[in-house]
Protein backbone atom coordinates (compact mmCIF):
# COMPACT_ATOMS: atom_id res chain seq x y z
CA UNK A 1 0.00 0.00 0.00
CA UNK A 2 1.42 3.40 -1.23
CA UNK A 3 2.22 4.86 2.26
CA UNK A 4 4.50 8.03 0.39
CA UNK A 5 7.78 5.78 1.91
CA UNK A 6 9.23 5.37 -0.90
CA UNK A 7 9.22 1.84 -3.74
CA UNK A 8 9.28 -0.28 -0.60
CA UNK A 9 5.76 0.45 0.90
CA UNK A 10 3.42 1.10 -1.79
CA UNK A 11 -0.17 0.01 -2.20
CA UNK A 12 0.81 -3.90 -2.69
CA UNK A 13 4.35 -5.19 -3.35
CA UNK A 14 6.24 -8.28 -2.66
CA UNK A 15 8.52 -9.14 0.66
CA UNK A 16 11.48 -6.66 0.90
CA UNK A 17 14.43 -8.65 -1.13
CA UNK A 18 18.21 -7.93 -0.32
CA UNK A 19 18.45 -7.35 -3.90
CA UNK A 20 16.87 -4.09 -3.70
CA UNK A 21 18.72 -0.45 -3.00
CA UNK A 22 17.94 1.72 -0.34
CA UNK A 23 16.82 5.04 -1.56
CA UNK A 24 18.94 7.58 0.86
CA UNK A 25 17.99 11.73 0.93
CA UNK A 26 19.60 13.16 -2.32
CA UNK A 27 22.57 15.63 -1.60
CA UNK A 28 21.07 19.26 -1.19
CA UNK A 29 23.40 19.98 -4.90
CA UNK A 30 21.50 17.69 -6.48
CA UNK A 31 18.55 18.83 -8.66
CA UNK A 32 14.79 17.15 -7.63
CA UNK A 33 14.50 15.88 -11.23
CA UNK A 34 16.88 13.39 -10.43
CA UNK A 35 15.53 9.85 -10.46
CA UNK A 36 15.98 6.49 -8.55
CA UNK A 37 17.19 3.76 -10.63
CA UNK A 38 14.44 2.33 -13.04
CA UNK A 39 13.23 -1.15 -12.66
CA UNK A 40 14.22 -2.56 -9.26
CA UNK A 41 13.83 -6.28 -8.52
CA UNK A 42 10.38 -6.02 -7.44
CA UNK A 43 9.06 -4.31 -10.57
CA UNK A 44 10.99 -7.12 -12.68
CA UNK A 45 9.04 -9.56 -11.04
CA UNK A 46 5.53 -7.50 -11.29
CA UNK A 47 6.70 -6.92 -15.60
CA UNK A 48 7.57 -10.79 -15.51
CA UNK A 49 3.88 -11.58 -14.28
CA UNK A 50 2.28 -8.91 -16.56
CA UNK A 51 4.28 -10.62 -20.01
CA UNK A 52 3.39 -13.81 -19.19
CA UNK A 53 -0.27 -13.11 -18.23
CA UNK A 54 -0.44 -11.12 -21.42
CA UNK A 55 1.51 -13.46 -23.21
CA UNK A 56 -0.99 -16.24 -22.59
CA UNK A 57 -4.07 -14.08 -23.64
CA UNK A 58 -5.38 -14.26 -19.71
CA UNK A 59 -6.08 -10.48 -19.87
CA UNK A 60 -8.59 -8.87 -21.75
CA UNK A 61 -8.08 -5.88 -23.82
CA UNK A 62 -10.09 -3.49 -21.63
CA UNK A 63 -7.59 -4.48 -18.71
CA UNK A 64 -4.63 -4.02 -21.13
CA UNK A 65 -5.93 -0.24 -22.12
CA UNK A 66 -6.30 0.73 -18.54
CA UNK A 67 -2.42 -0.19 -17.44
CA UNK A 68 -1.52 2.13 -20.85
CA UNK A 69 -3.78 4.97 -19.86
CA UNK A 70 -2.77 4.91 -16.22
CA UNK A 71 0.69 5.64 -17.62
CA UNK A 72 -0.15 8.65 -19.67
CA UNK A 73 -2.51 9.69 -16.93
CA UNK A 74 0.22 10.27 -14.50
CA UNK A 75 2.07 12.19 -16.98
CA UNK A 76 -0.78 14.27 -17.49
CA UNK A 77 -1.48 14.72 -14.19
CA UNK A 78 2.40 15.58 -12.94
CA UNK A 79 2.35 18.34 -15.55
CA UNK A 80 -1.11 19.76 -15.27
CA UNK A 81 -2.45 19.46 -11.76
CA UNK A 82 0.55 18.24 -9.33
CA UNK A 83 4.10 18.98 -10.57
CA UNK A 84 6.90 18.35 -7.88
CA UNK A 85 8.33 20.22 -5.46
CA UNK A 86 11.12 22.54 -6.22
CA UNK A 87 13.32 21.22 -3.14
CA UNK A 88 16.01 18.43 -3.08
CA UNK A 89 13.76 15.84 -1.11
CA UNK A 90 9.76 14.79 -0.72
CA UNK A 91 9.10 14.23 2.29
CA UNK A 92 7.29 10.79 3.59
CA UNK A 93 4.34 10.42 4.83
CA UNK A 94 5.12 7.23 7.04
CA UNK A 95 7.79 6.25 8.74
CA UNK A 96 9.77 3.61 6.42
CA UNK A 97 10.51 1.57 9.84
CA UNK A 98 7.09 1.27 10.16
CA UNK A 99 6.98 -2.40 11.38
CA UNK A 100 3.18 -2.28 11.48
CA UNK A 101 2.84 -1.08 7.82
CA UNK A 102 5.57 -3.30 6.86
CA UNK A 103 3.85 -6.28 8.11
CA UNK A 104 0.30 -5.19 6.27
CA UNK A 105 1.94 -5.07 3.11
CA UNK A 106 3.57 -8.54 3.17
CA UNK A 107 0.05 -9.79 4.26
CA UNK A 108 -1.64 -8.03 1.70
CA UNK A 109 1.28 -9.57 -1.00
CA UNK A 110 0.17 -13.18 0.28
CA UNK A 111 -3.40 -12.87 0.11
CA UNK A 112 -3.71 -10.39 -3.18
CA UNK A 113 -0.56 -12.00 -5.25
CA UNK A 114 1.25 -14.93 -3.96
CA UNK A 115 -2.24 -17.46 -3.17
CA UNK A 116 -4.12 -15.91 -6.64
CA UNK A 117 -0.91 -16.87 -8.67
CA UNK A 118 -0.55 -20.23 -6.88
CA UNK A 119 -4.59 -20.64 -7.39
CA UNK A 120 -4.21 -19.82 -11.01
CA UNK A 121 -1.06 -22.66 -11.26
CA UNK A 122 -3.84 -25.42 -9.65
CA UNK A 123 -6.37 -24.50 -12.04
CA UNK A 124 -4.09 -24.97 -14.55
CA UNK A 125 -3.68 -28.48 -13.59
CA UNK A 126 -7.25 -29.54 -12.75
CA UNK A 127 -8.20 -27.79 -16.18
CA UNK A 128 -10.32 -24.97 -14.35
CA UNK A 129 -10.58 -22.65 -17.44
CA UNK A 130 -13.28 -20.56 -15.81
CA UNK A 131 -11.75 -20.33 -12.35
CA UNK A 132 -8.22 -19.42 -14.26
CA UNK A 133 -9.93 -16.72 -16.02
CA UNK A 134 -12.15 -15.45 -13.00
CA UNK A 135 -9.20 -14.56 -11.61
CA UNK A 136 -6.43 -13.26 -13.63
CA UNK A 137 -7.44 -9.51 -14.25
CA UNK A 138 -6.90 -9.22 -10.68
CA UNK A 139 -3.91 -10.58 -10.24
CA UNK A 140 -2.37 -8.62 -13.75
CA UNK A 141 -4.30 -5.61 -12.54
CA UNK A 142 -2.33 -5.88 -8.86
CA UNK A 143 1.42 -7.14 -10.70
CA UNK A 144 0.76 -3.90 -12.80
CA UNK A 145 0.12 -1.47 -9.93
CA UNK A 146 3.20 -2.92 -8.31
CA UNK A 147 5.24 -1.81 -11.18
CA UNK A 148 3.53 1.37 -11.67
CA UNK A 149 3.90 1.97 -8.44
CA UNK A 150 7.52 1.97 -9.34
CA UNK A 151 7.65 4.09 -11.87
CA UNK A 152 5.74 6.92 -9.77
CA UNK A 153 8.71 6.12 -7.48
CA UNK A 154 11.71 6.19 -9.69
CA UNK A 155 10.33 9.22 -11.96
CA UNK A 156 10.28 11.60 -8.79
CA UNK A 157 6.38 11.90 -9.62
CA UNK A 158 4.96 14.12 -6.58
CA UNK A 159 2.93 12.58 -3.52
CA UNK A 160 -0.30 13.09 -4.95
CA UNK A 161 0.41 11.14 -8.11
CA UNK A 162 1.76 8.27 -6.13
CA UNK A 163 -1.09 8.58 -4.15
CA UNK A 164 -3.46 8.22 -7.85
CA UNK A 165 -1.41 4.63 -8.78
CA UNK A 166 -2.98 2.94 -5.75
CA UNK A 167 -6.13 4.74 -5.51
CA UNK A 168 -6.94 4.20 -9.15
CA UNK A 169 -5.57 0.40 -9.52
CA UNK A 170 -7.67 -0.43 -6.33
CA UNK A 171 -10.69 0.86 -7.75
CA UNK A 172 -10.70 -0.70 -10.91
CA UNK A 173 -9.68 -4.17 -8.88
CA UNK A 174 -12.29 -4.20 -6.45
CA UNK A 175 -15.03 -4.92 -9.54
CA UNK A 176 -12.59 -7.36 -11.11
CA UNK A 177 -12.65 -9.26 -7.99
CA UNK A 178 -16.44 -8.96 -7.76
CA UNK A 179 -16.66 -11.01 -10.84
CA UNK A 180 -14.07 -13.36 -9.38
CA UNK A 181 -16.49 -13.79 -6.57
CA UNK A 182 -19.09 -14.05 -8.50
CA UNK A 183 -17.66 -16.91 -10.96
CA UNK A 184 -17.12 -18.39 -8.03
CA UNK A 185 -20.43 -18.67 -6.27
CA UNK A 186 -21.93 -19.85 -9.63
CA UNK A 187 -19.97 -22.89 -9.64
CA UNK A 188 -22.16 -25.17 -7.92
CA UNK A 189 -23.99 -27.03 -10.42
CA UNK A 190 -21.12 -26.75 -12.98
CA UNK A 191 -18.84 -29.47 -14.43
CA UNK A 192 -15.98 -27.36 -14.57
CA UNK A 193 -15.41 -25.81 -11.46
CA UNK A 194 -12.76 -28.67 -10.22
CA UNK A 195 -12.94 -30.27 -7.28
CA UNK A 196 -15.08 -29.26 -4.39
CA UNK A 197 -11.59 -28.54 -2.65
CA UNK A 198 -10.87 -26.19 -5.10
CA UNK A 199 -14.57 -24.58 -5.29
CA UNK A 200 -14.03 -23.61 -1.58
CA UNK A 201 -10.39 -23.15 -1.80
CA UNK A 202 -11.75 -20.06 -4.86
CA UNK A 203 -14.47 -19.07 -2.70
CA UNK A 204 -12.22 -18.07 0.04
CA UNK A 205 -9.52 -16.37 -1.92
CA UNK A 206 -12.51 -14.08 -3.24
CA UNK A 207 -14.12 -13.23 0.04
CA UNK A 208 -10.66 -12.32 1.55
CA UNK A 209 -9.11 -10.35 -1.35
CA UNK A 210 -12.85 -8.42 -1.58
CA UNK A 211 -12.41 -7.60 2.22
CA UNK A 212 -8.90 -7.13 1.90
CA UNK A 213 -8.68 -4.36 -0.78
CA UNK A 214 -12.51 -2.61 0.16
CA UNK A 215 -10.45 -2.00 3.67
CA UNK A 216 -7.44 -0.74 1.54
CA UNK A 217 -9.56 1.53 -0.09
CA UNK A 218 -12.26 2.89 2.11
CA UNK A 219 -10.22 2.31 5.38
CA UNK A 220 -6.26 3.12 4.68
CA UNK A 221 -5.76 5.22 1.41
CA UNK A 222 -8.71 7.49 0.88
CA UNK A 223 -8.96 8.48 4.50
CA UNK A 224 -5.45 7.95 6.18
CA UNK A 225 -3.21 7.96 3.52
CA UNK A 226 -4.54 10.79 1.25
CA UNK A 227 -5.01 13.49 3.47
CA UNK A 228 -1.87 13.02 4.89
CA UNK A 229 -0.81 13.30 1.15
CA UNK A 230 -1.68 16.15 0.64
CA UNK A 231 -1.16 17.91 3.59
CA UNK A 232 2.71 16.96 3.33
CA UNK A 233 2.41 17.96 -0.56
CA UNK A 234 0.88 21.70 0.07
CA UNK A 235 2.94 21.91 2.88
CA UNK A 236 6.43 21.61 0.94
CA UNK A 237 4.95 24.51 -1.24
CA UNK A 238 4.40 26.73 1.60
CA UNK A 239 8.36 25.76 2.93
CA UNK A 240 9.04 27.45 -0.34
CA UNK A 241 7.59 30.33 -0.22
CA UNK A 242 8.96 30.68 3.50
Amino acid sequence: MSGGVGPTYNDIQLPKDDHEQPISAAPKNVHHSAIAPFLTFRQLNALAVIVVFSASGMVSMEDFVFVVLSYIYIHFLSKVAFPTPNTSTQERVFDPNNKFLSLYVSFAAIIGLVLPIAYIFHGILEEDKQGIKAASPHVFLLASQVFMEGVAFSGNFSIPIRVFVPVFYNSRRIFTIVEWLRNEIGKVDEEHGGSPGRVYMGRALAIANMVLWCFNLFGFLLPVYLPRAFQKYYASFNKIKD
